[in-house]
């Protein structure tokens, strides 16, 4: 990446956004994305679920947090709230079957929540399938409501109608404790490598929704990260400088997506513009949050298609 890349990256952890992403509504509406057929499920308290796997990543708590990390259901699957410890979760391939290639899986949830399950061990587990290390990051989030019936009125459809979006680059400022969390989580992996399997050079990230924003934000202002390949699945897709250097990256999206779907295609144009490799998928339907979920739209070919880029970029090959 160029100095002047950087610089401009580096500007965007210091932008006063996180405020602005309450305050513009973003949160909430990651929050409220579904998949459409469960639009009426409920958040259910849970106990937090049993992480023998999971590894402090040592960024520390964050910081002025008061409220404990929870966790609920909903839409069949389980998220966290609250969380102030980050922590990366391992789900390795079979050695003989391991290809050395790994990535960094990043849930979303606007910055409030975690979809743990459908965006994160899901995944993760799909990918360890096809001979890639996986690794669930935990990062930490921004505050809510320890009460659960008090953080649902502050982000559910009576909370208000929604201000307009900032940009892409607006959304990804100030994210310095998350940037911080998957530094750590590319640092633990390539630290780690020899006993997972994994080539440190063949280490990538693929996020969703808010954690889209956070892998693009890794690799613009990451430093040490470096990831070698991303994937950005119904994240922004506003168009941003892209460094000469910038890793292949994998983009799939819903026409019908609400919060990103009809805000054009910039991010892919900034990409094919800078020469880097760039593989589009926009599907008609779909909505946004499909991650792993079953669904009849054909937004569940999505993980098919990336396991795919990934094989074609020799991912899913041992490397010589």
């Amino acid at each position: 990446m160029s100095l002047a890349s950087r610089n401009r990256a580096s500007n965007w952890a210091v932008k006063p956004v996180r405020a602005c992403l309450t305050r513009c509504g973003i949160a909430a509406a990651f929050v409220l994305a579904a998949p459409l057929q469960a639009q009426s499920d409920k958040m259910a308290p849970i106990a937090i679920p049993p992480q023998p796997s999971a590894i402090e990543l040592g960024t520390g708590p964050l910081p002025n947090a008061k409220a404990p990390e929870a966790w609920h259901s909903q839409y069949g699957s389980v998220f966290a709230r609250n969380v102030t410890v980050a922590t990366l979760t391992p789900f390795l391939p079979d050695p003989a079957k391991a290809t050395g290639a790994a990535v960094i899986v990043a849930p979303g949830g606007g910055f409030q929540t975690l979809s743990m399950e459908n965006e994160g061990w899901d995944v993760a587990r799909a990918l360890a399938a096809k001979g890639v290390a996986a690794f669930v990051l935990k990062y930490r989030l921004n505050q809510t409501p320890e009460d659960m019936a008090a953080f649902q009125k502050g982000s559910g459809p009576g909370a208000g109608p929604r201000p307009p979006r900032p940009s892409a680059e607006a959304m990804m400022a100030n994210l310095a404790p998350q940037i911080a969390d998957a530094r750590a989580a590319f640092a633990l992996v390539r630290k780690r490598a020899g006993e997972w399997h994994v080539d440190r050079d063949r280490i990538g990230m693929v996020g969703f929704s808010a954690g889209a924003m956070l892998t693009m934000a890794t690799t613009m202002a990451g430093q040490d990260a470096k990831p070698a390949f991303i994937g950005d699945i119904y994240g922004p897709v506003s168009p941003m400088t892209v460094p000469a250097d910038a890793p292949p990256l994998f983009v799939a999206l819903a026409a019908d997506d609400p919060l990103f779907g009809g805000t054009g295609f910039g991010l892919i144009d900034s990409w094919r513009a800078a020469k880097r490799p760039v593989e589009f998928h926009l599907f008609e339907q779909g909505g946004h949050g499909f991650g792993m979920y079953q669904k009849t739209t054909t937004s569940t070919g999505w993980f098919d298609a990336f396991a795919r880029w990934l094989d074609m970029h020799g991912y899913l090959k041992r490397a010589a």
